[in-house]
């Protein structure tokens, strides 16, 4: 008899047939001039229950370029793994064709010229269309998304998150969980998820001052669709207060809680849950790892760290989706459940190719109503850009150069630190620079460019502490984003090395020198954690560097050398 992990291996590998055929009719298809909607979208109906999956939008409403990663480095046990194989090898891996749409939309490579070819991606009224498209199909789908929604743009900031509830609202999710949310403060957030129709979990949100859960957020949400009992349980970012300004959210604490998440998948299949999805916002790495430590999840969804998988990662008998980010794709998962466990299922990472898929036009309407107030101000031109502006990588990319440029030059620095966010769409050579596109890099609510003095060995203990974030082989102690961003000086990584022992070779730039550890450098920086920080808002920085170079030709950084990866 087969066992049940068989049959999902099984069912894996006729997932990843299906990918693969069609990845490559795509580049058939385009190759003829020929790549529909209706193409785009087909999908052979699976089972009793689907899952739609959204995540990291970043409060983008339209159309943006987006490039993804070049470098993506795995350590310990996810060394070699997906989401950790990028370009080249990541399109043998699935095989993808080159030049095909699924070479553009998944990996960096010719990203320039293919996105001449294939044009925008994403823009939630398209969003709106595939998910319309499945539940035309299946009117029991479960819409679920998986946060860092209400932050990243120029509308977001100046509406306190509204544009986004709004048009959110209009989607019609079922439910939802946090990360940047909490950055809004956590007045903010209370008055807009007491308003929300849909819920909002998170079983690894408490109360700071009691230690219990946060009676604002629903650790688990039960629903009944296709004759299924699904229970969906919510975690939000565990690691807030580390990467993000605890003094906005006095009142919670978060962690990874991995032993309470074993108590909510026994409490809800207890009452009768005969599928468990996870919504997560741990990022990949730490999902894995969680699908190994706590069992009876059937899904998780993933999100937080930006990753798109054409196929999901089984761990045991837990499948693992990855949805990419910024409105660039949707993922559609059927499953067949019989008897209370997963008998098999399929999967579609489907690319919101904006050229391809027709907007909604009743969420155009409504996103055009949003943006209305500030199209003006959003719309002036600032200048061009003479290369490729992308920010989505390990280390420096070119949109991280300009602002650690405009950090050194604005604020007469000597060294330039920019935090390894992996939010912020890409603008082409040639494009105008507008004042949307700045934000769009730099909007958040901490913004201030502050100028100080730190000492070199300071300097390391920065770098040494940011790197354990992005490079501790164990992923639950991988607290952070991506490496920061430093301008004026570079420095050697060998992220094979234990904490503390990873950064060597610190040399100003500008003279070649070796980085004095007992000498005071002028560092300027922004998105500092702690209250009281003071400078001006670093779109303004970088609105005025942009605005006196007039086209912004960026080189190629090798400030940076990596070792061990």
């Amino acid at each position: 008899m087969i066992s049940r992990r068989d049959f999902l291996q099984v069912s894996m590998a006729t997932t990843a047939l299906v990918g693969a055929s069609g990845f490559g009719n795509w580049s058939r298809l385009a190759a003829q001039q020929a790549l529909t909607q209706d193409q785009l979208l087909q999908f052979d109906s699976f089972g009793n229950l689907t899952l739609i999956h959204v995540t990291d939008i970043h409060a983008q409403l339209k159309p943006i370029y987006f490039r993804e990663p070049e470098v993506n480095i795995g350590v310990g046990p996810n060394r070699g793994e997906v989401p950790h194989i990028t370009g080249a090898d990541f399109r043998k891996l699935y095989g993808i064709e080159d030049g095909s749409p699924s070479h553009y939309a998944l990996t960096y490579n010719d990203f320039s010229a293919l996105a001449q070819e294939y044009g925008r991606v994403g823009g939630l009224d398209r969003v709106a269309t595939v998910i319309n498209s499945i539940r035309a199909e299946r009117p029991d789908a479960i819409l679920l998304d998986g946060g860092d929604t209400w932050h990243g743009s120029y509308t977001c900031y100046h509406t306190q998150g509204q544009d986004m509830v709004n048009v959110m609202n209009a989607l019609k999710p079922d439910a939802m969980t946090f990360h940047w949310e909490f950055t809004l403060g956590s007045d903010r957030v209370r008055e807009l998820v007491e308003g929300l129709p849909f819920g909002a979990l998170g079983q690894n949100i408490f109360d700071a001052e009691w230690d219990e859960p946060a009676e604002l957020f629903k650790p688990y949400q039960f629903f009944e669709r296709g004759g299924v009992k699904v229970a969906v349980i919510g975690q939000a970012f565990p690691y807030m207060p580390i990467a993000n300004p605890g003094w906005m959210f006095p009142e919670y604490s978060f962690g990874i809680r991995d032993e309470r998440m074993q108590e909510m998948v026994d409490e809800v299949r207890g009452q009768g849950a005969e599928c468990v999805v996870l919504l997560s916002h741990n990022g990949f790495d730490v999902d894995k790892k969680m699908a190994a430590q706590v069992t009876g999840i059937d899904v998780i969804l993933s999100g937080h760290t930006h990753d798109a998988l054409p196929e999901p990662v089984l761990v045991g008998e837990t499948i693992v989706v990855a949805s990419g980010s910024n409105g660039k794709f949707v993922s559609r998962v059927d499953l067949n459940i019989q008897d209370g466990r997963m008998m098999g299922f399929r999967h579609k990472l489907i690319p919101i190719l904006s050229d391809v898929i027709a907007p909604d036009p009743a969420m155009t309407a409504l996103i055009d109503e949003q943006r209305a107030p500030f199209e003006s101000a959003m719309s002036e031109v600032i200048g061009q850009s003479g290369g490729l502006l992308y920010r989505r990588g390990n280390f420096n990319g070119t949109w991280d150069d300009v602002i650690c440029d405009a950090l050194l030059s604005e604020r007469e620095a000597e060294i330039a630190m920019s935090p390894g966010v992996r939010w912020g769409p890409s603008l082409l050579p040639g494009q105008d620079i507008t004042r949307e596109d700045i934000w769009n890099v730099t909007s958040m609510t901490y913004p201030n460019a502050y100028r100080t003095e730190m000492t070199g060995e300071f300097l390391k203990i920065v770098l040494e502490d940011v790197a354990d974030n992005l490079f501790n082989p164990d992923p639950y102690y991988q607290q952070g984003g991506d490496m920061v961003r430093v301008g004026g000086m570079g420095y050697r990584i060998d992220v094979t090395k234990p904490a503390g022992e990873r950064i060597s070779e610190m040399t100003m730039l500008a003279t070649g020198e070796p980085i004095d550890p007992a000498r005071n450098y002028v560092v300027a920086g922004w998105a500092s954690v702690n209250e009281g920080t003071e400078g001006p808002p670093i779109w303004e920085v970088v609105e005025a560097h942009i605005a006196k170079l007039g086209t912004v030709e960026v080189g190629e950084n090798t400030s940076v050398e990596v070792v061990g990866a």
